[in-house]
């Protein structure tokens, strides 16, 4: 059999199948890791009568996970996205990126462990699929920094890549603290990141 590989191409049953299979990657990855996810595991958590059925629609493992992590994206944008606003002040748009970002951790936290076991288990998960999109996102943040600086919204003098990267790093610590703290209180974790990120920018009076 030969697997279906454009997206244009499928059928209605078969772009509900490659969901289906996705979904049930993602939470074997999530719950067994990267290595142990197999197609006979990711089969019967589908309820897929053969591993075969996944060889059908995807060539190997490599276009599943590559489907994964593009789905994990999709949601990613999915819940960020309606807490922006293209005519809001640079600080309300870093208000709600942050809070956009809480809140996807929060809700997909089985897509997120998946990711991190592809990351993890996978040689070069991150050129392939990940540092693109990163490097997408750290531009924006760095393109929101300093159009805060012009617009004055923003203190002067700092580095909009370097403050960037700082925002970054502390939504990654974020994401750690959520996976790892099952009954972390969000709302006022997420209420005092936004403060302290909105403080580190904000004119000096």
């Amino acid at each position: 059999m030969q697997p279906k590989v454009r997206s244009d191409d499928l059928t209605f049953t078969e772009a509900a199948r490659r969901k289906q299979i996705v979904a049930a990657a993602i939470d074997t990855i999530a719950e067994v890791g990267y290595t142990k996810a197999s197609f006979a595991k990711i089969a019967q958590r589908a309820g897929l009568s053969s591993p075969s059925l996944i060889s059908y629609h995807f060539a190997d493992k490599d276009e599943l996970i590559g489907q994964v992590v593009a789905e994990v994206c999709a949601a990613g944008g999915e819940v960020v996205r309606p807490h922006a606003d293209p005519a809001a002040s640079s600080s309300d748009t870093l208000r709600a990126y942050v809070e956009g970002s809480i809140a996807f951790y929060d809700t997909h936290r089985r897509h997120l462990r998946a990711l991190m076991q592809i990351l993890n288990g996978h040689p070069h998960a991150r050129e392939r699929w990940v540092n693109a999109a990163n490097s997408a996102e750290l531009d924006s943040i760095e393109q929101l920094l300093a159009r805060g600086q012009r617009d004055g919204e923003f203190r002067s003098g700092f580095a909009p890549h370097a403050v960037a990267m700082i925002l970054r790093d502390l939504l990654a610590g974020a994401l750690l603290r959520l996976l790892g703290t099952p009954d972390l209180d969000v709302s006022a974790y997420t209420r005092e990141l936004v403060a302290l990120c909105l403080h580190s920018v904000e004119p000096v009076s």
